[in-house]
């Protein structure tokens, strides 16, 4: 089963707008323990995304740079080297051609989460992206078919994000709070988590 450049582009779209929906409850959640931003550096690392999907005439591989390109050009906040790793990650590796296939897409995911690693050295626990990332990256391993691996992908983020409810904050400036932190979901871990969910849309 292969997928097309078209079909990941779109499902990528879907994944920012999902995003961009939420724009404010993120903005919220970081208003507490954080800098009060986050939703609005993801809305222009969204903004960045779309615009660059839109305008790309080239491969998979060639989209993925220059997203990666379009988000690291961005100016303010720290999710921003998180998702440039994530998307240059993605184009390491990904086909100089129009459609892939399941395994592709998988090893796509799995070195562009390789490379967000390399910049965040969170865990599972820690209460930042990494807490719906990892889930997802792993649980996607054991899809048998496109479809699958976005559902699967969306289900073990929002699992993920939702748990940090139960975690003090170890990074960041919220790491300061502590067990206050308690009780509050993790922003970035619940925009990577709306992330995937948009991306179990097959259509715009």
């Amino acid at each position: 089963m292969k997928i097309t450049k078209q079909q990941f582009a779109s499902r990528i779209i879907n994944g920012c707008n999902e995003i961009k929906i939420h724009e404010e409850q993120l903005t919220e959640l970081d208003s507490y323990f954080g800098d009060g931003d986050h939703g609005l550096v993801m809305n222009e690392i969204t903004d960045a995304i779309i615009e660059t999907i839109n305008s790309s005439n080239g491969s998979i591989k060639e989209m993925l740079k220059d997203i990666a390109d379009a988000i690291m050009d961005l100016n303010a906040g720290s999710s921003i080297p998180l998702w440039n790793s994530y998307f240059d990650g993605m184009s390491q590796v990904a086909p100089n051609e129009d459609e892939m296939t399941l395994q592709q897409l998988k090893d796509i995911f799995t070195n562009g989460y390789k490379e967000f690693a390399n910049i965040s050295t969170a865990k599972i626990g820690d209460k930042t992206m990494m807490d719906a990332l990892i889930l997802a990256s792993m649980g996607l391993l054991s899809a048998q078919n496109v479809d699958e691996l976005f559902e699967i992908a969306a289900t073990e983020a929002l699992f993920g994000a939702e748990a940090t409810v139960n975690y003090p904050a170890k990074f960041g400036k919220a790491k300061s709070y502590g067990e206050e932190t308690i009780g509050i979901c993790d922003a970035g871990a619940l925009s990577m988590a709306y992330f995937f969910k948009g991306m179990a849309k097959k259509e715009i």
